[in-house]
Parts: structure tokens; sequence; C-alpha cells
């Protein structure tokens, strides 16, 4: 089955983490042995086993932070810093296109035929030449957009879905492990987005710039990569009225893979993933389902690779390859095959094409 990833770091690992994504999962932790790091030699993305999963369709991510954090490789002191990182991170998607690796995908026409593409190459039997895998290009985290008047260049550039903040308080608005809210320059930015189509991705706020966001946001939303509150209570979780708000614009929520996302009471770098399975997944997609009374808003968004590898991640996920086995655990507990189906990356179909159309 056809699968649509919400919500992939691949730019950051390939140039931050230096990671050559057109090789194998195996030969990058291979090369990966003896360096030091959390996730190396740990790593679960590559493009061969994204083809090899079926995952036909992923947002993509620009990410580069101006919080004053400092962490190494995601924060750097300036704007101006931050801008250029992301730009040269939009620039190695754009070369990938150019080799023919992948199809950057910005309006509906594009997508109806990377969505054809797939499903006349599934059709083929024996048929060895994957089509270009399908990048939507988003942004996690504001804070490289130099200020709202230049959003409209980003969407130019090929942005389509832009998240207003990460960890802590970024230059448009409180995140997550924060009470703030928007920030001075949030609502004029909120503004542009709407008034040129860009989706908002609701992950990562803090309550506060959730609901400040919908106060002054009339457009499509989404949540990328989020999961339950009432299932691991923590503020980077979404609660009931938070997932209803969700439910009522028809958005949809990416359940993220992350253990510690996953498991109430789990501790990075203290808890081991032997408990963690994709059935914990499939619990959150199933709360997500009986909370809203349907599978429309239940998607992927598995957030793999996003600063950790294999020991953060469900321990029955090898590579992103394994994200097939969720149509059987979807079929076990009793899911029909058109609910799948919409789960699997009809969801992320049916909002891009609200969006585009």
């Amino acid at each position: 089955m056809i699968i649509i990833d919400g919500h992939l770091d691949l730019s950051w690992n390939a140039l931050q983490g230096n990671r050559n994504l057109l090789n194998s999962v195996y030969t990058i932790r291979t090369q990966e042995n003896k360096t030091l790091g959390k996730g190396r030699a740990q790593g679960t993305v590559a493009f061969p086993e994204m083809r090899k999963g079926r995952i036909g369709l992923s947002f993509v991510t620009l990410f580069a932070r101006s919080t004053g954090q400092l962490v190494p490789y995601v924060d750097y002191e300036s704007t101006t810093q931050s801008y250029g990182v992301a730009r040269g991170q939009l620039s190695y998607y754009f070369a990938l296109e150019t080799e023919g690796h992948v199809r950057i995908i910005t309006n509906q026409t594009e997508l109806n035929q990377q969505i054809a593409a797939w499903e006349e190459w599934e059709s083929e039997v024996g048929s060895t030449h994957t089509p270009p895998l399908g990048f939507v290009i988003t942004m996690e985290g504001a804070d490289p957009i130099l200020k709202p008047s230049q959003l409209e260049e980003w969407k130019i550039n090929g942005l389509r879905i832009l998240g207003l903040t990460h960890y802590g308080l970024g230059r448009y608005a409180g995140g997550t492990g924060t009470e703030a809210g928007l920030t001075d320059l949030g609502p004029p930015l909120l503004k542009e987005m709407e008034r040129l189509g860009i989706l908002l991705d609701l992950t990562h706020s803090s309550d506060r710039t959730f609901w400040e966001s919908l106060e002054h946001y009339g457009g499509l939303i989404l949540a990328s990569h989020n999961n339950c509150r009432a299932l691991v209570p923590h503020q980077r979780q979404f609660d009931d009225q938070q997932l209803q708000a969700i439910f009522q614009q028809d958005g949809v929520i990416g359940l993220a893979f992350d253990a510690w996302m996953l498991s109430p009471g789990w501790t990075i770098g203290e808890s081991h993933n032997d408990s963690v399975t994709l059935n914990l997944v499939v619990d959150h997609i199933d709360y997500i389902c009986q909370l809203a009374g349907n599978c429309r808003h239940a998607a992927i968004g598995t957030d793999l690779d996003g600063g950790y590898g294999r020991e953060q991640s469900p321990s029955d996920l090898d590579t992103i390859a394994d994200l097939q086995k969720l149509v059987g655990l979807l079929d076990k507990r009793g899911y029909k095959h058109d609910d799948i189906v919409g789960i699997m990356h009809g969801n992320w179909l049916r909002l891009l094409n609200q969006a585009w159309g």
C-alpha cells in the first residue's frame, strides 16, 4: 500500500548530519559505527528503504532554529544564519530533483501525477524501476523567515506547509516546553499564511500558541507529527479539546513514532524500547478515530530519525520500510480496507487536494 509520511527531517539529516540518503540505511549505519552522537549507527530512513516501504510521498522539512538555545546543528545565533541554513536545505531538495531522485510537489496536478505514477508502478508486476519519491516542502519552526512579508518568497520557492515553532520560544511563537503564545510577529505571519494558502502545522505549539493561532488563522490546519495527551500525558501531545478543534476544521493528525511519545513514563536515555511496538502507534491512531467517530483525521507522521534512531523507535521497526506492518495491525484491530487506505495515505491526500484544488 502506498504510504504518505507527514514528517521527515531529510535535509537536516543529510546536511547537518552528513548522511548520504542515496545509500541504504545499512550502509549509513556501517559508516557511522565509530561516529559519536545520539542516534548514530542507528538510523532508520534512507531513500532505498523509503522506496521499499512504498513511501510515495513525504512532507519533508526545512529546520534551522534561531532561539538562543544554541543546540549544535539545530540552533543558530542569528536569523540570517538560520535563513541561510534553511535555504541550503531547500537547495538540497532541488538538487535531488535535478538528478531525478525525487519530485517536489507544489500543486494539485503534480500531486495527482505523483500518486498515479506510483499506482501504475504498483500494478506493473516485476517492475523494479520505482518512480521518484515525492516531496512536499514544510518548515518546522518559522525562525528562518526573516519577516512575515518574506513568506511569499518562500512559497515561490516551494514551501507549502509551515509550523510556527519548535521546542522553546521561537521568533514567532512559544513552542513545546513554554507557556508563551504568539509573539508580535506571529499574527502578521499567520495572516500572510492564510492569504497565500500556506497550511498551518500546529505541531510543537504550546497550548497558548495553539489556541491563539486558531484565532488569527482561518486556513487549513494539520498536526504533522503529534500524539494523544490522554494516552501519554505531556504538553508535547494534544489533549482532547485540541484534537476536537482539528477535527472541526477537517484537519489531519500524523501519528509520531518517537518512543517517549508512545509509552507513558518512557525516559530518553534511560528506558529501553523492548516494550514499545508499532501496536502503540495503532493505539494512538485508534484513540483519534474513536474520539472523532470516524477515520478521516488519523494519518502517519513518523518523525523517524528526528534526532534519534532505532534505540528510540518501536522495537519492531528496523527501517522505514516496516511502516507496511501497520496495514496488518490495523486490519487485526478490525479496521475496514477503505479506512486503512485513508490512514496510510488517503487523509493526507484529501487535505492537500482541499488546499490546492
